[in-house]
């Protein structure tokens, strides 16, 4: 019976957090897509979309964890009732949003030259600066995007995110087709075509959504009658909210982005590797991003209706529910760990046999800590969208840098360059670091709602 009280809520979970986890999942696949495309010119390529992805991953870390502060303000206004403070968390959100999108572009193209002093083939750099210039730009819209996506999520609209970004897989996948490998007349650009590819449809992602939300009757009111009036106060509530959050993604992202330069010290062919392998646990994490995303509005609605009993009860449902799912797919990558990078790369090329042969056999290694990480990865995501729902940000901000930064990445700097686990002991560390944020994070939040239960 004590279990039940936390199995009913699955449904309900499952519900809101479906449309989110596809959502997720679309941005991998544009990823995924890109890369097994890539991966057909050949590994140099495959490495140099990995290595201008870094650039981006870490740029989209921070506008993406930005704009996480709109949902549980959006999504208290709703349980209140309150459609001018749901406006103007919608209103100042894509102002800021917008904002930081132009900013991280100027940033990124200020940052490129870093790329010839890290120590990554040269053949690698040449082809990753190009393509870097197009992706980057696509970040405007992207962050844009966001703003919207979390303030829909806010009003348990998920489904809208959802299709908004399935369409733009549609655009991305086609555009790739045509523009890498030059069909039906259109000219062969390699990679610089998969850059084109996903600005177009990062940019018809963001037009399709705003549309959506102005024909949705809930949305409606929230996105319309908008003045030019600013508000100091909720401005500064969004960077409030907004500015620790995104510092926990950027904590996070950036030593996974690490991991990239590392393998890039170790090689082209094992940079590839993790390309392959973070790229698959990338498309397994945004199944807990989208529970994270439940975690964050169901926490929000019951912080607004100051019910903390199921607040807290709500909140443990999804953690149980996330720990279930991550398991199973700890076991499918354990499983399949020596056939699922032969996606990426073709094993009956003469020409790069030799090369992708290690590559796969790399990434294989990889995926079996990836399955072991699986679950403390999802663990420490979906409880951080439970802090946000409370808006607590600032000790788990702290939180995340000591387990990323202070154990994490020490762990794989070590075990990676100096000793004979090379690619395997850059992603120990980062299973130390994940297991670390995961287990403080939890008692943070079991302190908070003990807290929260005795007033």
């Amino acid at each position: 019976m004590l279990l039940a009280n936390y199995t009913k809520e699955f449904k309900y979970n499952l519900q809101l957090a479906f449309p989110v986890m596809l959502g997720m999942l679309g941005h991998t696949f544009v990823a995924f897509a890109d890369n097994i495309m890539v991966g057909q010119l050949g590994t140099a390529e495959l490495a140099a979309v990995s290595l201008g992805n870094s650039f981006i991953f870490i740029a989209m870390s921070l506008g993406i964890g930005f704009s996480t502060s709109i949902t549980p303000l959006t999504a208290e206004a709703d349980a209140e009732g309150n459609v001018e403070k749901g406006r103007s968390a919608f209103k100042h959100g894509l102002l800021l949003c917008t904002i930081l999108g132009v900013a991280l572009f100027l940033l990124i193209l200020l940052a490129k030259p870093l790329m010839y002093y890290m120590d990554q083939p040269p053949e690698v750099v040449e082809l990753a600066i190009p393509y870097l210039d197009l992706v980057a730009f696509s970040l405007i819209p992207l962050i844009m995007f966001q703003s919207l996506k979390q303030f829909s999520d806010g009003l348990s609209q998920t489904k809208y995110p959802m299709y908004a970004t399935l369409v733009a897989n549609i655009v991305n996948i086609l555009l790739n087709y045509l523009l890498i490998f030059g069909k039906f007349g259109f000219p062969q650009m390699g990679i610089i075509g998969a850059a084109i590819g996903t600005l177009v449809s990062r940019t018809i992602m963001f037009l399709f959504l705003w549309s959506l939300l102005k024909m949705n009757s809930k949305a409606r009111p929230f996105v319309s009658g908008l003045t030019r009036i600013i508000h100091n106060s909720m401005i500064k509530k969004i960077i409030s909210l907004g500015f620790p959050s995104a510092l926990q993604m950027l904590f996070e992202v950036a030593i996974f982005t690490a991991a990239v330069w590392l393998s890039g010290v170790l090689g082209k062919n094992p940079q590839a590797a993790n390309q392959i392998a973070l790229n698959l646990a990338s498309m397994t994490f945004m199944v807990a991003t989208g529970l994270s995303v439940a975690a964050m509005v169901r926490v929000g609605n019951q912080k607004g209706l100051k019910d903390f009993f199921n607040l807290k009860r709500i909140a443990l449902s999804i953690f149980f529910l996330a720990l279930l799912i991550e398991i199973a797919f700890a076991v499918f990558f354990w499983i399949f760990n020596e056939w699922l990078p032969t996606i990426y790369l073709d094993e009956n090329d003469i020409s790069n046999q030799i090369d992708n042969f290690e590559v796969i056999s790399i990434a294989s290694k990889l995926l079996i800590i990836a399955a072991i990480f699986q679950i403390s990865d999802g663990i420490q995501v979906v409880v951080l969208g439970a802090l946000r729902g409370l808006q607590d940000v600032k000790i788990p901000t702290l939180i995340t840098f000591i387990s990323y930064w202070i154990i994490g990445f020490p762990v794989s700097y070590y075990l990676g360059l100096y000793t004979s686990l090379k690619s395997s002991g850059i992603w120990i560390g980062l299973l130390a670091g994940l297991t670390t944020a995961a287990v403080f994070l939890y008692i943070r939040f079991n302190f908070l709602t003990r807290k929260l239960l005795k007033t």
